[in-house]
């Protein structure tokens, strides 16, 4: 572990604990939840426009945010955390991309053992008040405008940020859906992994528990009844042109979500 925290870490896997919501929060669960989140958000941002939103700070609000979701009626799922935990150094983390969610729940998982970003969508950087908190986090930002432009953005700060021992969380979809399209699934993740020399792991996620909203995508309905679940699958090394280990990341996909009955699966 890279530091010491005071709450708990997730070393390996996670189930969440049985948990009676009380009535407010089953009947009105987007309103308890994002009154509680965006209290995590101000408190954030002010710390990172301090300069004092660190690691650990990053890990105690996405840790607070699972808990929150945890607190309205969600449960959530995590396996296969130490392919992450057991891979020396950098390593590229490739997943579906289906709600906010995992942007706010993936670094209470990685950070506490891997410094880690993100790539984002420039919209993320411009949000008032999350601004400061995303900024902090050193992240690599797209326009999604110009995919030319986008990609070569990816490998250059890809790779120094891989230099300066940072993990990256890459996910290649053009936006975020509940149903897994494999032809909108890029290889950048692929691609920046070969350049750099490093480790792919393969994430698949079902995070519609968060929906994504009708005039703010961001913010959508919270369905406690729709399970998180996160598994992270094993350590690829990229051969040849990685067309195969790209294979192997949406198999690993779309092999879970059809465990999971998510649709078209």
């Amino acid at each position: 572990m890279r530091f010491e925290l005071d709450f708990p870490v997730i070393q390996n896997s996670y189930t969440s604990k049985a948990y009676e919501a009380g009535w407010f929060s089953k009947s009105f669960p987007s309103f308890v939840f994002y009154r509680k989140m965006l209290g995590i958000v101000f408190r954030s941002s002010r710390l990172a426009k301090r300069g004092k939103f660190d690691d650990p700070s990053w890990c105690l609000s996405s840790y607070d945010t699972l808990q929150s979701l945890e607190s309205v009626g969600a449960t959530a799922s995590v396996e296969g955390l130490e392919n992450v935990i057991q891979t020396d150094g950098p390593c590229i983390i490739i997943g579906n991309h289906m709600s906010t969610l995992e942007t706010f729940v993936l670094p209470y998982l990685i950070c506490p053992f891997k410094k880690v970003t993100f790539i984002v969508k420039e919209a993320l950087v411009n949000y008032p008040v999350f601004k400061h908190v995303m900024m902090s986090r050193n992240p690599i930002v797209v326009g999604r405008e110009n995919p030319k432009q986008d990609f070569m953005t990816v490998l250059k700060g890809g790779s120094e940020r891989i230099q300066s021992g940072y993990s990256i969380a890459v996910f290649p979809q053009t936006t975020r859906m509940t149903e897994f399209d494999r032809s909108q699934f890029n290889s950048i993740g692929i691609k920046l992994a070969k350049r750099a020399d490093v480790p792919v792991i393969p994430l698949a996620l079902k995070t519609d528990c968060w929906g994504n909203g009708m005039l703010i995508k961001d913010f959508g309905k919270i369905d406690p009844n729709n399970p998180i679940k996160l598994k992270f699958g094993e350590r690829l090394r990229i051969e040849g042109n990685g067309k195969a280990q790209q294979e192997a990341v949406i198999s690993h996909i779309e092999n879970c979500l059809t465990d999971w009955k998510i649709r078209n699966y």
